[in-house]
């Protein structure tokens, strides 16, 4: 299993709009070939920080969605105006060892 870790922080005081776009996603993602699941968690002390995890049955499937337009599109609910901080964005990539 290959798992993504999409790291940002909000700038501008939209922590809560970025929840309330996660829960209300379009979940375009769900159907995507090799897709898993995703989760999005936020530190309790640090509430303006997100992480993204998806987990993917291999690297080849994250990179067909990564490139796909329905990527594109999964991102039109986030909120107008949402600004993160600069240098605080990461993506990382892992080789799932074991649940």
């Amino acid at each position: 299993m290959h798992v993504v870790i999409s790291q940002f922080v909000v700038a501008n005081k939209m922590d809560e709009d970025v929840r309330d776009a996660f829960r209300n996603r379009p979940h375009l993602v769900d159907d995507a070939p090799g897709f898993i699941r995703m989760e999005v968690i936020s530190p309790v002390d640090e509430p303006e920080m997100f992480w993204l995890m998806t987990y993917w049955q291999d690297y080849t499937s994250f990179e067909s969605w990564h490139r796909s337009h329905l990527y594109q599109a999964s991102h039109v609910g986030m909120p107008k105006g949402l600004k993160l901080v600069p240098g605080q964005n990461k993506v990382t990539h892992y080789n799932h060892i074991c649940s």
